[in-house]
């Protein structure tokens, strides 16, 4: 089962992640762009009103390369991120009007992000909610700026919910669930998409 798992910072995805490869090691856990590419990596990374288009455009790149090499639905892998994720980014900057990047941009990754998506089996949306409040965790890397995660958060959710660039493939594409409340509620919310997906290719067509 392939499994990208997508939203807004500090909203506890990477924690979803962990929780879920330790409680399936069989899934292989694979690192978000960000951490691969600047923290591990050689890009200088920059966020809010300073990323530019190579910085977004990597990181999204990065993420369906990585999609793309699990192409096959026999694979067991979990990604921290999906490239839609840098089209939300995106249109967070694009509104400052602070860099390059600007809605022709956006739109530019919208078909690559699209295609990459039939490459995976579950798209798990964690969406900021206010019966569940997340802390934000200043830990030297993301930034604690509640109103960049909440106005990134609402883009997520004109993505997802309104359908806001139809990234979603019309054939073939993820199984799309939100995930939301204490830890163990979130991984059985991913366990019953996943028995969903399952009983939806096993009924007889």
């Amino acid at each position: 089962m392939r499994i990208a798992v997508s939203g807004s910072h500090s909203l506890g995805k990477s924690t979803v992640v962990n929780d879920w490869v330790a409680a399936h090691p069989e899934y292989r856990r694979e690192e978000e762009p960000y951490r691969a590419l600047s923290l591990a990596g050689p890009y200088e990374i920059r966020f809010r009103d300073a990323s530019t288009r190579l910085q977004n455009g990597i990181q999204m790149y990065y993420s369906i390369s990585r999609v793309h090499r699990f192409s096959t639905c026999t694979a067991d892998v979990i990604f921290d991120r999906a490239p839609v994720d840098y089209i939300a980014y995106s249109v967070y900057t694009a509104n400052q009007g602070t860099t390059d990047i600007d809605a022709t941009f956006v739109e530019t990754l919208v078909p690559a992000v699209r295609e990459s998506l039939d490459h995976l089996d579950i798209l798990a949306f964690v969406p900021k909610t206010d019966d569940w409040p997340v802390e934000m965790e200043a830990d030297g890397i993301r930034p604690v700026d509640h109103a960049y995660r909440d106005e990134v958060d609402a883009i997520f959710k004109q993505i997802y919910r309104e359908g806001r660039f139809q990234v979603m493939p019309a054939t073939n594409g993820p199984h799309l669930v939100e995930l939301w409340g204490p830890r163990e509620l979130r991984l059985s919310q991913m366990q019953l998409a996943i028995d969903e997906l399952a009983a939806m290719r096993s009924a007889p067509r």
